[in-house]
């Protein structure tokens, strides 16, 4: 593998093609070209082979890639060759979706842990797990040899919840409270805000009928 900055862009759509090439080879489709991938996932056939290239070559000319092998590329490069267990914290509405949320298990993610403060959701189970309270959090950390944490509290709780994460080993973060988490350097965090992604679509709606007046 090349030792260059991906794009996080790049890595993004490299995820995409992935399910995508998963999707061929359960249709029993054996070699796929550029074109095919960036017709069935929505970019140019240019953007397929700069992302692809990235990482080093694949496939042969006028034959294009071989499915499975792709697949499996694609999926090692995502570090998808090993399974991750999660450690989430907050057991309300968005903690029980993500709970029972099928497609984490088919991509080898899997919620090992389910924790709250809430004396009134400890000891209740979602799915197969039990609602655990904060102070078992280090001990499923070390038993599943856990990295990442998912965050779906209030804002008000999710800076402490992300600082005890961190100072249980955990090396990355999913928070899904819309509020900016100050955490040290070298900890992973993305931030998923789906009020953001609605403004977003808003906005060009509101953009669109403008520019029809």
């Amino acid at each position: 593998m090349k030792t260059l900055r991906v794009p996080e862009a790049t890595v993004t759509r490299l995820s995409i093609y992935s399910r995508y090439l998963e999707r061929l080879d359960r249709n029993g489709v054996t070699t796929v070209s550029s074109g095919e991938i960036a017709e069935g996932v929505g970019v140019s056939p240019a953007q397929v082979r700069k992302d692809l290239a990235y990482f080093g070559e694949f496939g042969t000319r006028g034959v294009g890639y071989n499915v499975k092998d792709l697949m499996r590329y694609t999926k090692k490069i995502l570090g998808l060759d090993q399974d991750w267990p999660l450690i989430l914290v907050g057991a309300g509405n968005l903690g029980y979706a993500l709970c029972t949320y099928k497609g984490f298990n088919s991509r080898g993610f899997k919620i090992v842990g389910v924790f709250d403060n809430d004396l009134t959701k400890i000891g209740k189970k979602i799915a197969e797990l039990e609602v655990l309270p904060m102070e078992k959090m280090p001990e499923v950390i070390q038993e599943y040899k856990a990295r990442i944490g998912i965050i779906a509290v209030p804002p008000r709780a999710a800076q402490d919840v992300a600082d005890y994460m961190v100072k249980n080993g955990l090396e990355a973060i999913l928070n899904f409270a819309p509020v900016a988490l100050n955490l040290p350097e070298g900890i992973e965090i993305r931030n998923v805000d789906l009020s953001v992604k609605l403004e977003i679509l808003t906005f060009n709606l509101g953009f669109k009928s403008a520019q029809r007046l």
